[in-house]
């Protein structure tokens, strides 16, 4: 049955104030003890600063920056620097020359692993509706090896496969035709658009604006540029898409937004989706061969637990 209380009987529902002398276990309340001193000393530190801080005015010594495994990152020396003539000297010379100089349009086809399950199928049909050009095939038991001659000469510059796992995708390759380079990456945190909360309209077909962050070093400006050959080269700004690749402590974040100015200093943005994550494994020369290629770079399983504050990308 249901039990009606009064507003005065309802105040007295509540249990009293926690104590933790209350706490009967030794060691609990001793660590409860302590924390609670900590939190104290923690908020007096605070008030102190403040207080400090408020005395001094303008003369006050500027705030700290908190330290973060970013901002401590150790120097790596294949950092790119813009003005250096040797990186534009590989850059007109590299696999991506002919994107760049407007001499090839992107056309992308997507395929999956053998029997692909529903998921799997949804994810790449909605990879095609964010990077224009791009067609959906089925595999039907072919070998790589043999797909990439038929796409070279069917005028594809992108094989793009979605490998799957116990009927989720966790696994790309993305090779670049004719010649390469050929990166396989792992993928994680797979959302398609049904399962977005406040998710816009479907995409148009208006070709997105790219964004392309944190790639510094030699191998992630391999990275970029390899992500940035999948788009063409004039994005349609009438439509106000954006797919980004974000790059943080070597994870790809790959999502795709619609945005609109509210006002002169207001934007407002909505995703779309899909969203995914992606981790470099490796890196081959030329296309895929599994058995003879040739590798740039491959993650090494431990190589980042001796310093977790070195990057690749």
């Amino acid at each position: 049955y249901i039990r009606y209380c009064t507003p005065v009987c309802r105040q007295w529902s509540f249990p009293p104030t926690f104590s933790v002398s209350e706490i009967k276990n030794k060691q609990r309340r001793h660590l409860m003890f302590m924390k609670l001193k900590q939190e104290k000393r923690k908020v007096a530190m605070k008030k102190k600063k403040k207080k400090e801080r408020d005395a001094l005015g303008d003369k006050a010594p500027p705030k700290e920056v908190p330290k973060t495994i970013e901002n401590q990152r150790v120097y790596d020396e294949t950092t790119v620097n813009p003005e250096d003539e040797e990186v534009a000297f590989d850059e007109g010379t590299d696999e991506f020359s002919a994107y760049f100089n407007r001499l090839t349009n992107p056309k992308v086809l997507i395929t999956t692993s053998d029997r692909p399950r529903g998921r799997t199928v949804r994810f790449c049909n909605q990879l095609a509706t964010v990077i224009p050009d791009a067609h959906v095939y089925y595999r039907r038991g072919l070998a790589l090896k043999k797909v990439i001659p038929q796409c070279i000469a069917r005028g594809f510059t992108y094989l793009m496969v979605i490998n799957e796992d116990r009927k989720v995708p966790n696994g790309m390759v993305l090779c670049h035709l004719p010649d390469g380079p050929t990166a396989h990456f792992k993928v994680s945190s797979v959302r398609l658009r049904k399962e977005m909360k406040r998710r816009g309209k479907d995409p148009t077909e208006h070709s997105p604006e790219v964004i392309l962050n944190n790639f510094t070093t030699r191998l992630g400006h391999s990275m970029g540029r390899l992500f940035a050959a999948l788009f063409p080269h004039d994005p349609q700004f009438v439509g106000r898409q954006v797919a980004t690749f974000h790059n943080q402590r070597d994870f790809i974040f790959f999502r795709f937004h619609r945005y609109i100015f509210k006002n002169e200093k207001r934007v407002g943005i909505q995703e779309l989706g899909p969203r995914f994550t992606l981790k470099l494994r490796s890196l081959q020369k030329g296309t895929f061969d599994s058995k003879f290629g040739e590798y740039e770079w491959v993650l090494k399983r431990h190589e980042n637990d001796v310093c977790r504050r070195r990057f690749n990308l």
